[in-house]
């Protein structure tokens, strides 16, 4: 069991940056590959990013790559999504997830993820 907790959300201009933070307790940080997905009003969830348990590996949805960098700090236990760029289609609450089975890489579907965040909800003004 983990859980899961995403911070850093906010309001910026477009154009602008954030950081998104997701901070994980209970189970080894490092047994978990790891994602970020969205969901904005109206709309599915969808992935955004993903990365592997030890962070040399990751993958971007085309809407996001070249703007957006996963990374992740095994010994502080936690996942950021640095976002650059920020457009108002960027607009979402945004989760963490984690995918604690042993053979799983870099996992960009949301229903292999067993654990998720309550969510943080990122505004970007036009």
């Amino acid at each position: 069991q983990v859980q899961l907790v995403e911070s850093g959300g906010g309001l910026v201009q477009a154009g602008g940056s954030l950081r998104l933070a997701c901070e994980a307790s209970g189970r080894t940080f490092s047994s978990y590959a790891m994602g970020w997905f969205r969901q904005a009003p109206g709309k599915e969830r969808e992935f955004v990013a993903a990365i592997s348990r030890s962070g040399e590996a990751t993958r971007y949805a085309v809407a996001v790559k070249g703007r957006f960098t996963i990374s992740r700090d095994n010994p502080k236990n936690t996942m950021y999504l640095q976002m650059n760029s920020l457009e108002p289609d960027d607009a979402a609450v945004y989760y963490c997830a984690a995918d604690p089975r042993p053979l799983s890489f870099v996992v960009v579907t949301s229903f292999e993820y067993d654990f998720w965040g309550q969510g943080t909800r990122v505004t970007v003004s036009s």
